[in-house]
């Protein structure tokens, strides 16, 4: 029987050391860039003047090679008409918000204006906090009705 060999950096097979990570973040990145350009049918050209960085510069992010810092991401979303915060969860940069599927898609919604998705926003936590402080209450109502 044979032992895995390491990959080069020490690694057995199948590990994703930092690095990995790191490079899979960018395609990803990338990928997502090119995906969010195509829905709303946007050229690279028209892209990269909408937010202010190279036609090259641009390309190279959506292929991963080159991993944009927070405020490349910002200028590319504000091209895109999507949220900063969309990109920087996809970039690793912030953690995903919680929230679930309903915030998540006003996020993504490229039809909608930042101030929109944050009227939208706060309107639903507000509608979630209020029934969840009705849970809390309907379950201490049966908790005394039971002792």
């Amino acid at each position: 029987m044979t032992e895995p060999q390491a990959d080069g950096h020490g690694q057995p097979p199948g590990h994703t050391g930092p690095i990995e990570k790191v490079t899979d973040l960018g395609r990803d990145i990338g990928e997502y860039i090119r995906q969010q350009r195509n829905t709303a049918k946007i050229s690279l050209r028209q892209l990269s003047k909408l937010a202010g960085v190279s036609n090259p510069y641009l390309s190279q992010i959506e292929r991963g090679v080159r991993k944009p810092s927070a405020e490349i991401l910002q200028q590319i979303a504000k091209g895109l008409r999507i949220s900063a915060e969309a990109l920087y969860v996809q970039a690793g940069i912030l953690d995903l918000p919680a929230g679930g599927p309903v915030p998540e898609a006003i996020r993504a919604d490229a039809g909608l204006t930042e101030r929109q998705k944050q009227v939208l926003l706060d309107v639903y936590e507000s509608f979630r906090r209020e029934n969840a402080a009705g849970d809390e209450d309907q379950h201490s109502n049966q908790t005394s009705v039971q002792e």
